[in-house]
Formats: structure tokens, C-alpha cells, sequence
């Protein structure tokens, strides 16, 4: 069985695929089911798994059977809401930096030097000689494309290899599709209200996003805001499903994104990634009394000491724009 993180990504989906394709060309016999935890959220995310038919199954309505291996890729062990944890996977993949609880397992293979877990499948198909077909391809080209589009790019040669390989290999016309999804209304009202809501501190935008619909939400709006040339960081949060979502970006390499947002939700919630990127959550039933405006204010607070930021120098990004009469 493959699981992920909660949510998965482009990466994730491409590296389950990947992983179920191994298994089928050197293990014929054993049946392999693809999991997902939470949703597909991003509509990119819904695309690439409508598109190329990734075929899966809600962990919730799996049975934990000890007899079963699990392979967790892109993700590692109690790093965050899962339903399947309730067993130790047999083997962990992944290319993060978040330290989750390894004991147990099996066989590990954590490469934080790599800028995504697509690239370390497409090495072990290519090690393999296992064919890969044009939706495969297409699945891996924009799992590694999704992890290192950012600038500065986190790619190391080998993912820039693993794109070069896959490039010549995947279906262009459903990679053009996957990367220009139709948008729902939400999307546009929840970009409304992380504009009205974003703050700017010296060289730092914090924003809160309210309610969203979808968990994706908050890292789509701090990749949106760290494109703002005054600023080297973006810290978005908002809630959802019972937890507070929160996404960090960096506009340089040696940012240490997984290390501040690590440090600023120590004893809340829990979060990890990379120099630029990160994310994290926080439970909103263990406040201890504490209301959603205390929260938020704690945690910009140990944003801001983390950036050493004087909180004092803040404002609001934007001001109320005037409202046109409705024809």
C-alpha cells in the first residue's frame, strides 16, 4: 500500500505512480493500491489526478492490516494528521528536511539535497530498466516541475537530469492542460480576503486568509505574495477543518524556512520543509482557551522575532480600494 502526506501534492501523486510502476515490472504478483489522505485540493492537483487517471483510494476506507507493507513516500512518519499511522511504514521516501519518527522502519531513503521525491523515483526506474510510459512521464515531469518552478530554484543536477529525460517522454498537450485548470469562485473571494488582510513588516508580508476551502489555499498565497519585489518573505495562514494551515516562503536560498516555522509553532502544531518553502498546522482544539486572534497574534510575534523583525513597523499592504456603483 502507498500513502503520503496529508493533501498530496503533484509530487506525491507523481512518486506514488512512479513506486506502483516498480512494483508491477519487478513484483508482478503483488497488488498495489495508491492512498490519499485529506483531499485533492489545489486545481492544479485536481487536473493532474482527473487527467492521468491516478487511481485512489481514501485511506479512511482501508483496513490497517499488519500483513500489509506500507511505502510512504514524500512524507516520513508522525509529522503531521494522518489516518495511516496507524502502522509503521515498511519503507520512507522522501527529499524533506522534517524530522519525523523512523524507528521501525524498514528501509529509508531521505534525500534533503534533491528538490523533490519524483526525482529520486525516476532514478530507481531508470536503475531498474522499468519502462516508463507518456502519462507516467507526464506525472513525474510535473511533480519534479512543481517543486523546483520557484526562483531561486531548490533543484540539484539530478532533477534537472530527471526533467531533461522525462521532457522528450511526456504528453506536452495534458502537462499545458494540468498547469491551467479552470478556477472556482472561492479562489478569487479568498485572494480577496488575504489582500485585504496581508500586512507588511520591513521586508516581510504576513497574511491571514480566513477560512479557506481547501488547505492548498494558503501555500498557493505565500508563492502569490513572495512575488512582491519588497519582500524576502511570505507568511500566509488560514483555517482549516479544525486546524490553522500556515505557509512560509523565502525569496533565497539559505532562508531556512523549515527551521523558522519549526521554531515558531514549537509547543502549538507542527511544520517542516526546505530554505524556501515550508509548511505547518496547528490545531485549533488544543488553545487552551486561548481565541483565534490570540493565536494569530502569538504567532506573528514569533515570526517576527525569528526574523528579527521589529513588529512595531508594521502596516497594511493595501489600502481599501473605492468601490465602483454596481450597474
Amino acid at each position: 500500500m502507498l500513502v503520503s502526506h496529508v493533501n498530496p501534492d503533484p509530487d506525491a501523486l507523481a512518486s506514488m505512480l512512479g513506486i506502483q510502476a516498480l512494483i508491477a515490472a519487478k513484483m508482478p504478483d503483488k497488488p498495489v493500491q495508491l492512498t490519499v489522505d485529506g483531499m485533492i485540493a489545489r486545481a492544479e492537483n485536481q487536473a493532474m489526478a482527473d487527467l492521468l487517471q491516478i487511481p485512489l483510494t481514501p485511506i479512511e476506507s482501508v483496513s490497517i492490516d499488519p500483513d500489509v507493507a506500507f511505502v510512504m513516500v514524500d512524507s516520513q512518519p508522525h509529522t503531521g494528521r494522518r489516518a495511516s499511522e496507524a502502522a509503521t511504514p515498511l519503507i520512507v521516501l522522501d527529499h524533506h528536511e522534517t524530522l519525523g519518527v523512523l524507528e521501525g522502519v524498514g528501509f529509508l531513503d531521505i534525500r534533503p539535497n534533491l528538490g523533490a521525491t519524483s526525482t529520486l523515483v525516476t532514478g530507481y526506474l531508470l536503475e531498474q530498466d522499468v519502462p516508463v510510459s507518456r502519462r507516467l512521464a507526464t506525472a513525474l515531469l510535473y511533480g519534479i516541475e512543481s517543486e523546483v518552478s520557484g526562483y531561486p530554484r531548490e533543484a540539484s543536477p539530478a532533477d534537472d537530469g530527471a526533467l531533461v529525460w522525462l521532457f522528450p517522454r511526456a504528453d506536452k498537450d495534458l502537462l499545458a492542460r494540468i498547469r491551467n485548470p479552470k478556477l472556482p469562485y472561492t479562489y478569487f473571494a479568498t485572494f480577496q480576503h488575504a489582500l485585504a488582510n496581508a500586512f507588511l513588516y520591513r521586508d516581510a508580508v504576513i497574511c491571514w486568509c480566513g477560512p479557506v476551502t481547501q488547505p492548498d489555499m494558503v501555500s498557493e498565497l505565500a508563492d502569490f505574495f513572495i512575488r512582491f519585489d519588497q519582500v524576502a518573505w511570505a507568511i500566509c495562514a488560514g483555517s482549516f477543518d479544525g486546524l490553522l494551515k500556515i505557509s512560509a516562503r523565502s525569496d533565497h536560498i539559505g532562508g531556512h524556512c523549515g527551521e523558522v516555522l519549526r521554531a515558531a509553532v514549537d509547543g502549538l502544531g507542527t511544520a517542516g520543509g526546505h530554505d524556501k518553502r515550508a509548511g505547518g498546522a496547528i490545531k485549533l482544539d488544543t488553545m487552551n482557551g486561548q481565541s483565534l486572534d490570540d493565536l494569530l497574534h502569538i504567532l506573528r510575534g514569533r515570526i517576527l522575532g525569528q526574523l528579527n523583525i521589529t513588529e512595531e513597523k508594521g502596516h497594511r499592504l493595501l489600502e481599501a480600494c473605492p468601490v465602483i456603483p454596481a450597474p
